[in-house]
């Protein structure tokens, strides 16, 4: 039944399905070790953060529901070829090299190890085995195309809230300890490597990812008027972004202030376990693991379903069930070295990769206004990617000695990880110029490849 608006309470709905889809694995883990690690400079640092592990997001939603859902139509922009490549490396990106395994071993992070003997920890066996169960119930869910995501964002979401609540008022009402000085990276540039560190969440590329699991929600509930589909997949992306926001300075603020109780922890997982621990003792750690095993659970059922159909939709030889039982096992390989091991993989080629989301998501964005042709696209990724190649190889700490003394002399923001940015905003003004004086526009380069086809 064709419907031409839905209500508050619906648009509500459909807003924390989208924030249940983002509040996962990176979600948890991140804010709180830049909260340790940043020390008194924690909210500068949490500004930087949330501009690209919340605006960027939002921005991504808003791009997205422009192509109804489609990233490949604004990646084309520069070229149908690498359109489909870089799409498809976004996929791999947040579904099973990096995304999808994460939510399994934040959730066994948080979840078992707090009960697991020094022993045991030293022994891959429980991880191998939560694993198995964890990614067992995740092929399962997915097998199964119901709207089980949407289901259990309703639940999980305010519950998952509500237990976060209790441990920010706590922290508030018995703080744990001062904030400590900055860890060196975060002394004299502490927004800026907030900044980077919202990379980690991946959830620009989630974005691209989501959109099509949101829309696909609102066409359900009888919505097919493609304005009106992109106006409330934008609202609903608005009251996901607010629901990050809160939670984001929340742990940014429980980090910080627990280091005194809790000392430095290897990662974000540990924090939280810790302070659980610390705040209320034993049930603590057992109601926060349960809350984010639901919430990893969650996310994990969307990714898996989201790169399941897409891929599907790529290479359609293999059924979607196909795809969803290859990607899980695959996931769940890689998910089995570790947490840490995989934050510190993810660290570079992330760095790589999400200049390029950033430049495509905000062209997409401005070019209606503007109105400018190809040339900016291929410019603003070319200078993005070539910048962006150093920047990836600085975090995985493969230098090349020559080119990092010229970069570190010459280009801003190269040592804090953003070398990219610079020369990209001048590669768009470059081209705008080109595209100007050649009287090219890509809504008509688009509208003409419709008509022909």
């Amino acid at each position: 039944m064709k419907k031409e608006a839905l209500t508050r309470k619906e648009t509500l709905a459909i807003g924390l399905m989208l924030f249940a889809l983002f509040f996962g694995a990176g979600n948890m883990i991140f804010p709180p070790s830049l909260g340790q690690q940043a020390g008194v400079n924690t909210w500068s640092a949490t500004v930087g953060f949330l501009i690209t592990g919340v605006g960027l997001p939002l921005l991504g939603i808003i791009a997205i529901s422009k192509t109804n859902g489609d990233f490949t139509k604004i990646a084309n922009r520069v070229h149908p070829i690498f359109g489909i490549f870089f799409t498809i490396v976004l996929y791999l990106a947040i579904g099973p090299f990096f995304g999808i395994p994460r939510t399994d071993t934040v959730a066994f992070e948080i979840g078992v190890t707090p009960f697991l003997s020094d022993s045991a920890l030293a022994s891959n066996v429980p991880l191998m085995i939560y694993t198995i169960i964890f990614f067992g119930i995740t092929l399962f869910l997915s097998l199964n195309p119901t709207k089980i995501v949407d289901r259990i964002g309703k639940v999980l979401t305010p519950l998952l809230l509500t237990v976060l609540a209790i441990l920010v008022l706590k922290s508030l009402l018995t703080p744990m300890g001062e904030f400590q000085l900055p860890q060196p990276r975060y002394e004299s540039a502490s927004f800026v490597a907030g900044f980077v560190d919202g990379y980690l969440t991946m959830d620009a590329i989630a974005a691209l990812v989501f959109g099509i699991v949101v829309i696909s929600s609102i066409r359900e509930k009888g919505i097919v008027n493609s304005q009106k589909l992109s106006a409330i997949c934008i609202k609903a992306g608005f009251i996901a972004a607010i629901g990050l926001i809160l939670v984001y300075v929340s742990l940014a603020y429980i980090g910080a202030s627990s280091v005194e109780s809790i000392g430095m922890q290897a990662n974000g997982g540990a924090i939280l376990t810790a302070v659980a621990r610390e705040l209320f003792g034993g049930f603590g750690t057992i109601i926060l693991g349960l809350a984010i095993t639901f919430a990893c659970l969650t996310t994990s059922i969307g990714l898996i379903s989201a790169c399941s159909s897409f891929f599907n939709r790529i290479f359609p030889k293999l059924s979607y069930k196909g795809f969803v039982v290859v990607l899980t096992i695959f996931s769940a390989v890689i998910a089995n070295v570790g947490l840490t091991q995989l934050i510190s993989i993810s660290v570079p080629i992330l760095t790589f990769i999400y200049p390029i989301a950033i430049s495509l998501i905000v062209l997409s964005l401005v070019a209606s206004t503007l109105r400018f042709g190809r040339e900016v696209y291929v410019l603003a990724v070319v200078t993005s990617s070539f910048f962006s190649l150093f920047d990836g190889l600085n975090a995985a700490n493969l230098k090349i000695a020559s080119i990092d003394k010229l970069f570190t002399n010459y280009l801003p923001l190269y040592s804090d990880g953003m070398g990219w940015l610079i020369p990209t905003l001048i590669a768009c003004i470059i081209g705008y110029m080109i595209s100007k004086i050649r009287g090219s526009y890509i809504e008509d380069l688009e509208s003409s490849s419709r008509k022909a086809s």
